[in-house]
């Protein structure tokens, strides 16, 4: 599918895929350095303007690997940027580690982006609703602790 995009300056960089098959493409801080205190958060600006497609939304993801090596996860989680949106996208970044701060450098890869489909609702008020196995069972309901 083709998207437009567009980049705020010429050093941005677009995001991409790190390999064949990845349902994420990789987004970049394109702002100055940062360093995220312990349990701190921060918005990080790509320098990019996306004109989602009707029908869509790009979802703002963690990376894996940042997650677990320095505990640096996206708020927010997935962030939602809608195809009405067109403002730069910004990366809400926590640390979640309660010791080390975490210094994050222009261009370094901070979060994934997701183009996801989805269907809008239109509700239809029920006086009852059809029976299931699991009917109200919820939090904790499979008997897991």
């Amino acid at each position: 599918m083709i998207v437009k995009i567009m980049k705020l300056r010429p050093e941005i960089l677009l995001p991409q895929y790190s390999h064949p098959g990845d349902a994420g493409m990789d987004l970049y801080n394109m702002g100055e350095e940062v360093v995220l205190k312990p349990l701190a958060r921060a918005l990080l600006p790509t320098g990019l303007k996306v004109a989602v497609p009707a029908g869509y939304e790009l979802q703002v993801r963690p990376r894996s690997g940042m997650a677990l090596k320095k505990g640096l996860t996206v708020l927010n989680t997935p962030g939602t940027i809608d195809a009405g949106y067109r403002g730069e996208i910004g990366i809400i970044v926590y640390n979640a580690s309660p010791a080390e701060a975490i210094t994050i450098k222009k261009g370094d890869r901070v979060a994934q982006m997701v183009l996801k489909k989805f269907e809008e609702i239109e509700w239809q008020v029920s006086a009852e609703l059809d029976e299931t196995n699991r009917n109200e069972g919820g939090f904790g309901s499979t008997g897991h602790k």
